[in-house]
Order: structure tokens, then C-alpha cells, then sequence
């Protein structure tokens, strides 16, 4: 079954109450290697995607992740604003005027919000970013797609990935943001901006796998 915009805004609401569950949790990796504000700022804004989505509810789907992007980066401050923003605005622009999304159209939006992310960052795979989660999961929904598998399960291989390239940050080495001053010493922690990428597509699968 395709995702419904309905859908899409229960996905928005779970990934809001599980930044903020995490607020803690996010805040104390992001300690150790940032600023120490990673969780606060998620938590913050979606929050404020949350305020936004009664007045787009009656849109189409790219319009409510547009509206979604544009609430992360006038609210969250730090990185996490800028490429989470850019990640749900071009999410939006890539399925414009839709009510439900296919497995096709899933993919096309992880696709442009990953293209966007590492434009954004000017970060690659491997520099213990975001974008080591991200990618393998898009990878599993692009294999997903092609296999004609059904939405909850090719989210559920994405964020499978996710979760395995977020651990695969531990041993790496911060090449990109604050995380990068501490050379050597960056290694042996878990990337938060990655953490925070599984626990978005984790919110995707379980409001998915509810309600279908």
C-alpha cells in the first residue's frame, strides 16, 4: 500500500515525540565530540514543525515537508537546522503536488533529501556525519523498490541500514564539523547527527507498520 498524506503527518508527529524522548540521549553524544546542543535543537524543532502542520494539513505532501524544512532551519540552530531543513525541503520539492506515495516516490524523496544533505555538509560516506546512516538506507529502498517489496518492509531494510551505519561511526574519525577539531579523539563515539537520521527512519517504520 502507498503512504498517504495522512501518512506522511503521523510520520512528522512520531519523529517529534522521538527526538524528544532521545533529547537526552542525543544531547550526551553530541557532548562528546560537539556542541552538547544536538538533542535540544531537535527537540526544538520539531516542536515547531509540530505548530506548523495544522496549517498544511490540507496539502499535498510536498508541501507539508517543504513547510517541515522551512520550521527546522529558522528554529534550529547549529548544523542540525541548515541540513535537517534542506533534507525535508528538498524531500518535498521531489514529490510536488502528491497525495500518496509509492515505493518509487519514497525513494525519490530519500534520494534528493541525501543529495541535499551532502551538498549542504559537503560531506561524503565515511566522515562520520549524518550521511553514514542516510545512505544505506537509501541504498535498501532503492534494492526495496526494485524487488516490488511492500512499503513497511523496504522500510524496514532502510532502517535496518540506518542503524548499522550509525554504529559504523564509532570507529571512525570526525572529518566534517566540530566533531573534526578533535582529530583521533573523535574516535569511539557515536555520531549524533547520525543517531538522529536512524531514529527518523525508525519513526517512518513504526508509524507505517501501525497503521497499515
Amino acid at each position: 500500500m502507498p503512504m498517504t498524506k495522512d501518512d506522511v503527518i503521523r510520520c512528522l508527529g512520531t519523529i517529534a515525540v522521538v527526538l524528544k524522548e532521545n533529547k537526552e540521549y542525543l544531547t550526551q553524544l553530541d557532548a562528546a565530540i560537539g556542541d552538547a546542543d544536538h538533542g535540544i535543537n531537535m527537540d526544538r524543532g520539531f516542536t515547531a514543525v509540530m505548530d506548523k502542520l495544522p496549517g498544511v494539513e490540507d496539502k499535498d505532501i510536498g508541501t507539508i515537508l517543504k513547510t517541515a524544512g522551512m520550521a527546522l532551519v529558522s528554529t534550529v540552530g547549529g548544523a542540525g537546522g541548515p541540513l535537517y531543513g534542506t533534507f525535508f525541503m528538498r524531500a518535498g520539492t521531489a514529490v510536488p503536488n502528491k497525495y500518496e506515495l509509492t515505493n518509487g516516490d519514497l525513494v525519490a524523496l530519500f534520494e534528493a533529501a541525501l543529495d541535499g544533505v551532502v551538498q549542504r555538509g559537503r560531506a561524503n560516506l565515511r566522515d562520520k556525519t549524518m550521511v553514514d546512516a542516510i545512505t544505506p538506507a537509501v541504498d535498501e529502498l532503492r534494492k526495496a523498490a526494485a524487488e516490488g517489496v511492500d512499503t513497511v518492509e523496504a522500510l524496514r531494510r532502510a532502517t535496518i541500514a540506518a542503524e548499522e551505519g550509525m554504529k559504523g561511526t564509532i570507529p571512525m574519525k570526525a572529518l566534517k564539523g566540530r566533531a573534526s577539531y578533535l582529530g583521533e579523539r573523535s574516535i569511539g563515539h557515536q555520531d549524533p547527527g547520525a543517531t538522529s537520521s536512524y531514529l527518523i527512519f525508525k519513526a517512518f517504520l513504526d508509524t507505517v507498520s501501525t497503521h497499515t
